[in-house]
């Protein structure tokens, strides 16, 4: 009976140990669009690689995504590679140092050499705010779900950088996100802002968690007036112009369009907690997204912003997926299903290429019940509680 009850202690205490350090063995809740992102986008050492660039190209963007997706799958293993990955080839090795630049692939041989072998590495140094941004609330996030303070202190350290080299303080508008840390301030009184570029929750909860960075405060309200002012016919422009004593206005670089940048906006409204603050102007903001829709059964790939017109083209399944908990959120539950199974049909018919797949990631996981967003913007992955049934 002694020796019984010195094997159970131990046992005890071996379980207690691996909780405390984040490794206990949990629950991971069946994910097939997870499983088949990782066997045909990503490398084995954690690179998430576009196919349909003859770079084969990897954006941070993608690694950052990537990282959130296995953080709800609780996939550590995953999750520590594409870090690492990300790390060592975007960020010279150290995140506490360097923001990841925002693309890296092959190389073009120089002209006229055709013998020698393609070269890989940073394609485009310029960092990309939104990559950082959900790179260093998912470390955050998964520092306070694994019980991991290396990765909270990365995190922490990350989010200090974004302030300090992708904000500026905008007169009338308060201290905001820039797309990246150049380039995006064309004239002394203009700033050039990117609406998908600030999902709401995110800002949130960065605010939240990071009280003694007092700026994500300030840039969750300025977020929220990017967001819900820049749409004046209920269409999210890709880009948006902000000058001093003006306000928001078209951006004419890419003629005030919506597109695969605006689809994005619309994807982090509709996954908003229902007592997220805020929540309903948001909302509000976009129905005629959701009336388009209704008539046209399909959202529209391309927007003019400033008249509301439609282009003639739908958009491919991605977009479907992107907006079904948008749909959802509004009460649409007949539209956001339909849009689930137009994603579903597309995608059986013809591979997803990476972006599309993403956002099918994001809006189909969602809807499947697999995570969802607290009011203060923490992720509740599915695993921790009760696994949806199967789909």
């Amino acid at each position: 009976m002694r020796r019984i009850g010195t094997s159970l202690l131990h046992a005890l205490l071996v379980a207690a140990a691996m909780f405390a350090s984040g490794s206990a063995l949990a629950t991971a809740c069946a994910w097939p669009d997870w499983d088949h992102f990782k066997q045909n986008t990503m490398s084995a050492d954690g690179r998430v690689i576009d196919a349909s660039t003859p770079e084969q190209v990897t954006v941070s963007e993608g690694q950052a995504y990537a990282l959130f997706f296995a953080l709800v799958a609780n996939d550590r293993p995953t999750f520590d590679r594409l870090l690492n990955w990300t790390q060592n080839n975007l960020a010279q090795g150290d995140l506490t140092k360097h923001l990841p630049a925002w693309q890296w692939g092959r190389h073009s041989a120089k002209e006229g050499d055709q013998s020698s072998a393609p070269t890989w590495g940073v394609l485009d140094s310029n960092p990309a705010s939104d990559a950082d941004i959900w790179i260093a609330y998912t470390l955050l996030e998964a520092g306070r779900i694994w019980h991991e303070r290396s990765y909270t202190a990365l995190g922490t350290v990350l989010a200090r950088t974004i302030v300090a080299q992708e904000t500026a303080v905008l007169p009338g508008l308060g201290r905001t996100v820039l797309p990246g840390p150049v380039g995006f301030h064309p004239k002394d009184d203009v700033w050039r802002l990117n609406p998908s570029y600030v999902p709401l929750q995110v800002m949130q909860h960065m605010a939240g968690a990071l009280p003694e960075q007092p700026e994500w405060k300030a840039m969750l309200d300025s977020s929220a007036k990017l967001v819900t002012d820049t749409a004046p016919h209920g269409f999210s422009p890709d880009w948006v112009l902000y000058q001093r004593d003006k306000g928001f206005g078209p951006d004419t670089a890419t003629k005030a369009e919506s597109a695969y940048n605006a689809i994005r906006v619309y994807l982090w409204a509709g996954m908003l907690a229902t007592d997220a603050p805020g929540r309903q102007a948001v909302l509000d903001a976009f129905k005629p997204l959701a009336d388009y829709v209704a008539a046209h059964g399909a959202p529209p790939e391309r927007v003019d912003t400033q008249t509301g017109t439609p282009g003639n083209n739908d958009g491919n399944a991605g977009f479907s997926a992107a907006i079904a908990p948008y749909l959802a959120a509004l009460g649409r539950n007949d539209l956001a299903l339909a849009q689930v199974q137009r994603t579903r049909s597309l995608a059986a018919q013809s591979p997803l290429g990476y972006y599309s797949q993403v956002l099918a990631l994001f809006g189909l996981g969602y809807q499947d019940g697999l995570y969802r967003f607290d009011a203060d913007g923490a992720v509740v992955p599915a695993w921790m509680s009760t696994c949806p049934a199967a789909h």
